[in-house]
């Protein structure tokens, strides 16, 4: 099990899955890939100038521990790149970050509006950009730096934010009150009738003005149906 996987509330699942692009981990290789290049002209600079004694081994030393160092960043970089896990999940986008050291973030699905893509023309090509996660005031909650398969990343998230409100909608639309007459009255007024008492009554009109409160119903819809429910005490 991954760590990302660890952090999964119970029933919720992995719907999409992806990290940075692999031109991310060259690009942050740029420093010690320098490195590397410094060491060896300082290699072959000893092979041409031919020092002697200690000067020599010093020289040789330093390029050592200058390539030796370059490599290991080099690896730490690549690593670090292959760790990252960016999920899309039943409920969540949920970041994941650091080879050792991990750092994770996530953003609830209910509060995302939309996402803002950027990509320049390299990155249509090698399929790779941007991704700004907005919320409904248009301000950023989280960003994607060279996402790879940034596109369907992004239709991956919709989706699932679509999911889950539908999800919320249909418990809406059957606690909705309904015509008198109307075949589906029996069925809306079943909950209310299963609310025999107090207790029953109060958690039922919580989860409508939960409802309420996400839009599901309107506020004149909750004020019929808590005037129903508070007849039947």
């Amino acid at each position: 099990m991954s760590y990302a996987q660890s952090l999964l509330a119970k029933d919720e699942e992995i719907l999409y899955r992806d990290r940075q692009h692999w031109l991310a981990p060259i690009s942050d290789s740029l420093k010690p890939f320098v490195l590397v290049l410094v060491s060896l002209v300082l290699f072959f600079a000893q092979l041409k100038v031919s020092p002697t004694g200690g000067v020599s081994t010093a020289w040789l030393a330093i390029s050592a521990i200058v390539l030796l160092v370059g490599l290991v960043w080099i690896g730490i970089v690549i690593f670090s790149w292959r760790a990252q896990e960016y999920l899309i999940t039943t409920r969540r986008v949920l970041k994941v970050e650091g080879l050792l050291d991990k750092k994770s973030g996530d953003s609830s699905l209910e509060k995302i509006n939309d996402a803002l893509l950027t990509q320049g023309i390299l990155a249509r090509i090698l399929h790779y950009g941007d991704l700004e996660v907005l919320t409904a005031n248009e301000e950023a909650i989280d960003r994607y730096v060279m996402l790879a398969h940034v596109v369907d990343f992004k239709k991956a998230m919709l989706n699932a934010k679509n999911q889950l409100e539908d999800g919320i909608r249909q418990p809406a639309e059957a606690a909705r009150p309904v015509a008198a007459g109307s075949a589906a009255a029996p069925a809306a007024a079943a909950p209310a009738a299963r609310s025999g008492n107090a207790d029953d009554v109060t958690g039922t009109l919580a989860k409508l003005a939960d409802l309420r409160d996400k839009g599901a119903i309107t506020p004149a819809e909750y004020e019929a149906k808590k005037a129903e429910l508070l007849g039947r005490l």
